[in-house]
C-alpha cells in the first residue's frame, strides 16, 4: 500500500479516536450539570406560571419574545461599527452567533460574502504568518550571530518554540483586556480569547455585548477589532509552521513517487543502450581499441549503474547521479573521445594506472571513482581529464 494512503488510513483512526475520546470526556464532564441544570429551569418555569398565572401559550410566547430581545440587549447591531463587526466573524469563521442577517436580502448577501471573504482571508492569514515567521527566523540569526553563538543557524524547534511562547502571550493579554472591560474572571476571558481566536465561537461569551459598548465605547471597539485580526495572523503564523509541514506531505510524497517512476523509466532505457554498447564494443575492444567514441559511451552506460565508490569522490546518492550524468557526459564527450584517441597514439602522455590502485590516486583521471561493475574502464586507462563536474 502506498505510504500516503497508510499515513491517510492512520490520520483517519486517529480522529475518530480522538472524536470518541473527546466525547466520553464531555459526557462525563458535563452530562450532569445539564441536568441539574435543566431541572432548576423547570422548577424556576413552573415558579412563573403559578406565580403569574400564565397559560402555557403565553409561557411560551413569553420565551419567544425574549429571545428575540436578546441580541439587543448590547444596542444596536446594524450600523457600522457593528456591521464591521459581523463581517470580521464572517471571514474569519468565527460565527457568534450574536447577531444575525434577518432580512433574506441580507441572508443571501451573507453567503455569497462569505463564499468570497472566506478562501481570501485565509489566504490572506497564511501569507501574512509566512512572512512573520521568515522575519522571526531573520531576526533570531542575526541576534544568534550578535551573540556570538557558535551555531548560527535558526532550528525548526526554535521556530516552534517562539510561536508556541508568541500565542500565549497573545491571548493572555487578550485576557486582561477583556477581564477589565467586560468584567470577567481572567480564566473566562482567556477562554473567550482562545475559543476566538481558533475561530470555534461558540457565542457563550461575546464581547462589544454590554452598555452599548459598540456606540459609546469607539477605543474599545477599535482594541476589539485590532486585537482580534492580530490575534488571527499570530495564530496563523504559529498553524503555518507546524501544522502545513504536515498538510504538504502527501503532495511531496507524491511528487516523489513521480520522480522515483520516472528515475525508473530512465534506467531501463539506460540498460537497454548498456546491453547495445557493449556488444558494439566488443568487437572495438578485440580490434585494439578503436571507435573510442562508443566505447566511452559505454563508460557513460556503467556509470549510470554504479554499485560503489571511493570514498575520494564527492559522495551522490544513485538518484541524483542518474539525474546529473545525462546532462553532464555529452557536454565534454568530444573532449573525452580526444584523450582517448591520443592516450593511444602517445602512450607516454598518458601513463597507465595500476589496476589495484583507486583512479582517484592517479595524478588526473577521466572519472574519480572504481566500482564494480566498471568493467569498460580497463580498456581506457589512458583517460586523463578529470571531470571537474564529478
Amino acid at each position: 500500500m502506498k505510504r500516503q494512503n497508510v499515513r491517510t488510513l492512520a490520520l483517519i483512526m486517529c480522529t475518530f479516536t480522538y472524536l470518541l475520546v473527546g466525547a466520553a470526556v464531555f459526557d462525563a464532564l458535563e452530562s450532569e450539570e445539564e441536568t441539574a441544570e435543566r431541572r432548576r429551569l423547570e422548577a424556576k418555569s413552573q415558579e412563573l406560571k403559578s406565580k403569574y398565572n400564565l397559560s402555557a401559550e403565553s409561557y411560551r410566547e413569553l420565551e419567544w419574545v425574549v429571545l428575540k430581545l436578546k441580541p439587543h440587549k448590547a444596542g444596536v447591531q446594524w450600523k457600522f461599527a457593528g456591521s464591521f463587526y459581523f463581517a470580521i466573524t464572517v471571514i474569519t469563521t468565527i460565527g457568534y452567533g450574536h447577531a444575525a442577517p434577518s432580512t433574506d436580502g441580507g441572508k443571501v448577501f451573507c453567503m455569497v460574502y462569505a463564499l468570497l471573504g472566506i478562501p481570501l482571508t485565509l489566504v490572506m492569514f497564511q501569507s501574512l504568518g509566512e512572512r512573520i515567521n521568515t522575519f522571526v527566523k531573520y531576526l533570531l540569526h542575526r541576534i544568534k550571530k550578535c551573540l556570538g553563538m557558535r551555531r548560527a543557524e535558526v532550528s525548526m524547534a526554535n521556530m516552534v518554540t517562539i510561536g508556541f511562547f508568541s500565542c500565549i502571550s497573545t491571548l493572555c493579554i487578550g485576557a486582561a483586556a477583556f477581564s477589565y472591560y467586560e468584567h470577567w474572571s481572567f480564566f473566562h476571558a482567556y477562554y473567550y480569547c482562545f475559543i476566538t481566536l481558533t475561530t470555534i465561537g461558540f457565542g457563550d461569551y461575546v464581547a462589544l455585548q454590554k452598555d452599548e459598548a459598540l456606540q459609546n465605547k469607539p477605543q474599545y471597539v477599535a482594541f476589539s477589532f485590532v486585537y482580534i485580526l492580530t490575534g488571527l495572523t499570530v495564530i496563523g503564523a504559529f498553524l503555518n509552521l507546524v501544522v502545513l509541514r504536515f498538510m504538504t506531505m502527501n503532495a511531496e510524497d507524491e511528487k516523489r513517487d513521480a520522480e522515483h517512476r520516472a528515475l525508473l523509466t530512465r534506467n531501463g532505457q539506460a540498460s537497454s543502450i548498456h546491453a547495445t554498447d557493449t556488444a558494439s564494443a566488443a568487437p572495438a575492444a578485440a580490434g585494439g581499441g578503436g571507435g573510442g567514441g562508443g566505447g566511452f559511451r559505454n563508460v557513460y552506460a556503467e556509470v549510470l549503474h554504479f554499485q560503489s565508490m571511493c570514498s575520494c569522490l564527492w559522495y551522490k546518492s544513485r538518484e541524483k547521479l542518474q539525474y546529473s550524468i545525462p546532462m553532464i557526459i555529452p557536454r565534454d564527450l568530444s573532449t573525452s573521445d580526444t584523450c582517448v584517441e591520443q592516450s593511444h597514439s602517445s602512450p607516454g602522455r598518458c601513463p597507465e594506472t595500476p589496476s589495484n590502485r583507486c583512479f582517484c590516486n592517479a595524478r588526473r583521471s577521466a572519472i574519480s571513482s572504481v566500482s564494480t561493475g566498471l568493467h569498460s574502464l580497463a580498456a581506457f586507462q589512458g583517460l586523463m581529464k578529470r571531470r571537474s563536474s564529478v
